[in-house]
């Protein structure tokens, strides 16, 4: 444990988000989204295997063996908490350790746009925040349940994998589940919350149909739901929904969505140009009576329009807010167009290469290389 205590302290220490250990590969962190090597040996994998075994029970040994991979989380004593990962590659065994703080962050200390806060304030609906992996739902989530637990009288379960930021109840009354421990699966432990007296329900990741369907459920029977997306805008968040179920069920699913979606937050982490932070860009979709009829009649492709002219409710295009980052020098061109859904807003900024490789093909699609449709130009 002891090498390992020294390299949580390290990952700590630079303020990293994640300790990377692999079997025959030296330790790297991940520090403001940039994977950094650290000045160590290569880990000879019998001796990772035995350092990373030293700090699980039997029973997850035995998890591991049998599935390959472990998910659970970890408390370390003037450190704080970790989300660890244990996983198998072609020279052994491997580890991720996500650094969490111990305390949820506030609102305010994330400097979150003002719809977080309101998303509060609602009695009841879906509040969906979306994302891809690393871009902060997990961290932004915490800080809006927390502004409910310090603010409300109310019962709040969280159905997570695993538990992440630690809530100790407030004014209200907090309740913190994990997946595996204290549940088998979220669609089973959604249904049980129903029977629990909840104002607030957080759903950790609304993972298949079932699950959406009890969430909306949830929403339309008079609590509070919070859940998460792997999507990268807020309308391509209602298209995920929509989608995951069949043909003959979208129609009553639309219907639903339309009456119990209060607001989607879709957001991303990019680095500012100084290099010493990131900050989070947001597409944020309130439900209003335009939306709702869209989203009834099949037109979630129009919403983005709604978007770009409802600021007074607090929606906001992703991209815009990139491109006034760019303009104000908080962040870099070249790294707005990385993160921007239409690239064309940002062509002036398209990175040397891809502007290269767009000269040698005869379809550029709209935000960025079709790379389906891709053929070289004939040379000579």
């Amino acid at each position: 444990m002891s090498n390992l205590m020294t390299l949580l302290q390290t990952l700590v220490k630079e303020k990293g988000s994640d300790l990377h250990l692999a079997s025959n590969s030296v330790p790297f962190v991940r520090v403001r989204g940039e994977m950094l090597k650290l000045e160590m040996a290569p880990f000879n994998p019998k001796v990772l295997e035995e350092m990373l075994g030293s700090i699980i029970s039997a029973s997850n040994k035995q998890e591991l063996a049998q599935n390959k991979q472990l998910d659970f989380s970890i408390k370390v004593n003037n450190l704080g908490i970790f989300r660890v990962n244990y996983f198998y590659q072609k020279h052994g065994i491997s580890a991720v350790f996500r650094s969490l703080p111990s305390t949820a962050p506030t609102i305010e200390m994330l400097n979150l746009p003002p719809i977080c806060k309101m998303a509060c304030s609602f009695p009841n609906g879906l509040v969906i925040v979306t994302g891809p992996t690393g871009s902060g739902k997990s961290t932004t989530l915490a800080a809006m349940i927390d502004h409910i637990n310090r603010n409300d009288k109310g019962h709040i379960i969280t159905l997570e994998d695993p538990i992440e930021f630690q809530h100790e109840s407030q004014k209200g009354l907090m309740n913190q589940r994990e997946l595996g421990k204290h549940f088998t699966s979220f669609k089973d432990a959604l249904k049980a919350a129903l029977r629990e007296d909840p104002d607030c329900i957080l759903v950790g990741e609304m993972r298949d149909q079932e699950t959406i369907q009890l969430a909306i459920t949830a929403a339309e029977t008079g609590h509070l739901v919070f859940g998460t997306l792997h999507t990268n805008s807020a309308p391509k968040s209602l298209d995920r929904i929509i989608d995951s179920f069949e043909g003959s069920a979208q129609a009553q699913i639309r219907s639903m969505l339309s009456e119990s979606l209060r607001v989607i937050i879709s957001q991303k982490l990019v680095p500012t140009k100084d290099g010493k932070s990131r900050m989070a860009f947001h597409d944020i979709l309130v439900n209003n009576s335009a939306v709702a009829n869209l989203i009834r009649e099949e037109k979630t492709y129009q919403i983005g329009s709604i978007m770009q002219t409802a600021k007074r409710e607090g929606m906001q295009i992703l991209d815009q807010a990139l491109l006034e980052a760019v303009k104000a020098g908080v962040i870099d061109g070249t790294v707005a167009w990385e993160a921007a859904n239409d690239k064309n807003l940002f062509a002036q900024w398209t990175p040397k290469e891809v502007q290269n490789l767009a000269t040698n093909v005869s379809y550029v699609g709209k935000t960025g290389l079709d790379t389906a449709l891709l053929h070289k130009k004939p040379t000579g």
